[in-house]
Order: structure tokens, then sequence, then C-alpha cells
């Protein structure tokens, strides 16, 4: 094993992975892993316990043995920087640690256990991929963007096969609907085989790190090779019935652009669960926090109290109902959730189920007195 004196090795990690994202912070938070002489790489594949990381030395295969904790939200995954070990050190190679995230997408996964799912790190833009070929769901657009204000990343809405809807006019009424559900976020069309919004795409991608996420079917793989200007990702039809894919990204990859900036294309997402993103949620839907912040009672569920704010927005149109149900949806999930792992939020729910519980029981009893 040769050792650089650091000066140099700073000057050969800035220049290998600059393009991967490298900066000044991330090469201070890495100077006491460059003291006991461990590569600086970022992991641009994770499969089976290993992972490809990209380093001063190219790309490297390395074990993550040293990395996986009992915890699921902190296994090494796709854009975390990590420290491994030099050539000739060991075979196979290990992943020592990872740096502190920036960002961190995490879902909940299917199973029983309620156990969050890490999808990707140190994410600068998410890229919320929604096909126009199928019917907009607008419920699985705020799930997205619940999970990419959470995340800490900036999201961005992009309306793939634009060239699908020829009607200008129908087009913005799209964009429209898409755009009531997502305050504060860029919606914007973008077809690979016309060009539309592809400039402004690639702006937004070449500002750091992105993340493409999205149902199978609604077009990432092909807009991650339109970016890269390579078939670097499968691309398969969807079905003509449904408009659904078949998975074809299968595992998380991060790739430097030739423009500048990072993509990290994920497999299709099934399930949106929520991850203890209550955070996220009440960015989403901004408009209804802001109302209930006028509420008279500030533990207004927003149904039949007095001096409600939202259901008077309800009443005369300013808020959709539609809206204020998909917030409630997801706020009791988040809540469920964070309840199976929290025995303090389980408390203060069973708390409030007995008191709403016995406020209907006394409620009962009055109606019934009165009709006696």
């Amino acid at each position: 094993m040769s050792f650089l004196s650091t000066d140099a090795f700073s000057s050969s990690s800035a220049s290998a992975l600059a393009p991967y994202g490298w900066d000044d912070a991330w090469a201070a938070e890495f100077a006491p892993y460059a003291a006991q002489g461990l590569l600086p790489g970022r992991v641009v594949r994770v499969d089976r316990g290993q992972c490809d990381v990209v380093t001063p030395e190219g790309v490297v295969r390395a074990d993550t043995a040293f990395v996986t904790p009992h915890d699921p939200l902190r296994v090494i995954c796709t854009g975390d920087w990590a420290a491994v070990d030099p050539d000739g050190v060991g075979d196979p190679r290990y992943v020592r640690a990872y740096l502190p995230r920036r960002t961190a997408f995490a879902r909940s996964t299917s199973s029983k256990r309620s156990e969050g799912q890490i999808l990707a790190a140190n994410v600068d833009h998410a890229i919320i991929v929604v096909s126009l070929a199928v019917e907009l769901d607008l419920g699985r657009i705020e799930r997205f963007l619940a999970l990419a204000w959470e995340s800490g990343a900036q999201p961005l809405v992009v309306l793939s096969k634009a060239d699908l809807v020829p009607d200008p006019v129908g087009l913005s009424y799209l964009v429209e609907d898409v755009e009531t559900v997502a305050p504060g976020v860029q919606v914007l069309p973008v077809s690979s085989h016309t060009g539309e919004g592809l400039d402004v795409l690639q702006a937004v991608a070449g500002g750091g790190t992105s993340v493409l996420l999205g149902v199978s079917g609604a077009g990432k793989s092909t807009l991650a090779n339109t970016l890269l200007g390579t078939d670097a990702m499968d691309v398969q039809a969807t079905r003509d019935m449904d408009g659904k894919g078949r998975h074809t990204t299968t595992t998380r990859n991060l790739l430097a652009l030739p423009g500048g900036g990072v993509l990290i294309d994920t497999p299709g997402l099934r399930g949106v669960g929520l991850w203890d993103a209550e955070a996220g949620v009440g960015q989403v839907f901004a408009e209804i926090e802001d109302l209930a912040a006028e509420c008279r009672f500030h533990d207004c569920a927003h149904e039949s109290e007095p001096g409600c704010a939202v259901t008077a927005a309800i009443a005369d149109g300013s808020l959709p109902e539609r809206r204020l149900d998909s917030y409630r949806k997801l706020i009791r999930e988040n809540r469920r959730l964070v309840a199976k792992t929290d025995a303090r939020v389980r408390a203060e729910m069973l708390k409030n189920w007995k008191r709403v519980g016995a406020e209907g029981r006394a409620a009962l009893e009055a109606k019934r007195g009165r009709l006696r």
C-alpha cells in the first residue's frame, strides 16, 4: 500500500470525486478517516451485503459488514459517503464507516414489523416523476411530496410523457391540478421525445445530487437515459391497459451526469408508506396547517367544533374536501407508525381516544336526557 502526503491525498480525492459531489465540507468531515489511511468514496450501488464505491482509485467493491447495524435506517445506502480500505488491505475490502448524512429518504416497509427503509442519502433534489399516460393520482403525489420534504431535499414534480397530451390547454389544466397539491413546488411537463422541459430538468439535475422517484412505468429510466445522454438504464414498454411498468430498474444506481450533477435512479415504488414524516405532511398541506392556526381551539379536530377555520374553508369552497381527507389520512397513518415504535406517542394516542370516547358518551347521554 502506498501513502500520499495529506495535501496530495486531498488534491487527488477532490479531483477524482468532484463529479460525484465531493466538496470542502465533506473533506473536512472525512479528515479523521484520511488520517487512518482510509479512502473516501461515494456509494453508487448496494446489494447483498456489498456495495460499489467510487474512490480516487476508481470503482471498488466493498463489504458492508462493519456498517450493518440492527436499525435498517442506519445501513449504508446509495448516496452515502464512505471510508473504505485502500488498495492492498484485505480481500474483500470493507467499508469502515460512512459520514453523517445531510439528507436521507426513508419510507415504511411493507413488512408487519413497522420498520423504516432508507432509500437514498445526501440528495439535494427529489424529482417525483408522474406519467401523463394514465390518470393523475393526486393522493400518491402528496405522499411522494411528504417523503421528499421530510428528507430535507427540494422536491420537483415532473409530468413525464407530456407529448401524450398534445392539447396545450388540456396540459395546462393537468399542471394546475398538480400545483394545487404541491404548494411551493415547481411542476414541470417533460417529454423525452419532443425535448419539452428537458432544459429546465437538466439545469435542476446539474445543481447537486438528484433522485428520481415514482411508480413503475412513470418514465424514470427514460428520463435518466436522456439526462445521461446514453442508454445506461434498461427501459421496457408499459402495459397499454393500465400504464404500469415492470420494474426495469431493480437497484438504486448513482451516476455522474455529463453536464454536471449526480443522478440516483430508483426502482419503481409500489408502496409509498410514510415513516415519521409529520413535518413533511405539514409542508405538503401548508394551507390546512395555516388555517388550523386560526381555529378557536388549539386541539381542534376540524370536524364539528365551533370556530373551526378549516371547516369554514370547506364550506366556502376555498379548501377542497379531498385535500382535508387526504391530510387526515396521512396524519393518521404517520401517527400509527410512530406509535408502534414510541411508547410516549402510544400513550398520548390512547389518552386522546379515551377523551374522544368520553365526550361522545357524554353527548349521547345529554341527547337522551333531552328526549325524555
